[in-house]
């Protein structure tokens, strides 16, 4: 059955549908707000932000129209309003980390200097991430991390292909130059008291 199909059919007052709808859609869902939390330390929220989008999607399901957009498009726009919605809650509550519920964990297979080191690299790319502006930073996760075409994420945020390309281009160009002074290991050609061979 397609999702056209389905919903079609949950329109009809067949609503038991929706929850096949949702097995459909959910791990991308989850991923991807979890992805566009995690720049703010918020991922342990992810699951409810995911429920709230599925809740939302269906109680707005009758306004839903394809000519419009997919289904997936239009579930992943109220995914990234409802997370939108949740990061400036957040920041004008200045809720402290200790009681955003985040636990940082490091992996258990890492030896204490390894797990130290990936920490530091995955925080670094994370707030590398976290300070691109916001569409930027979207279309950065919508791509990497969801795998979604370059329409799709045009579709979700409102935008042609072309700005969208750009706004990957300027996201992918501002984390380099973020990461540069981290990564970069200069050679030296010529270092006192070394004789170049």
């Amino acid at each position: 059955m397609t999702d056209s199909q389905m919903i079609r059919e949950i329109k009809e007052g067949n609503t038991e549908l929706y929850s096949e709808l949702m097995r459909r859609y959910q791990r991308k869902i989850l991923a991807f707000v979890y992805h566009m939390l995690k720049s703010a330390q918020l991922e342990l929220m992810a699951e409810d932000i995911c429920s709230e989008t599925f809740y939302k999607a269906f109680r707005s399901l009758h306004s839903f129209r394809e000519v419009d957009a997919s289904f997936s498009t239009w579930l992943y726009t109220i995914a990234r309003n409802t997370v939108l919605s949740e990061l400036r809650k957040q920041r004008s509550g200045n809720v402290p980390l200790e009681e955003s519920g985040y636990i940082p964990v490091a992996p258990h297979e890492l030896v204490p200097e390894q797990a130290i080191l990936r920490n530091e690299r995955v925080g670094l790319v994370r707030e590398a991430i976290n300070n691109l502006p916001e569409k930027q930073r979207s279309a950065l996760i919508l791509r990497e991390y969801d795998q979604l075409d370059y329409q799709e994420i045009a579709n979700i945020l409102g935008q042609s292909v072309s700005a969208v390309k750009s706004l990957l281009f300027r996201a992918r160009s501002s984390v380099k130059s973020q990461l540069e002074p981290y990564f970069y290991e200069p050679v030296y050609e010529h270092y006192e008291g070394m004789k170049s061979r």
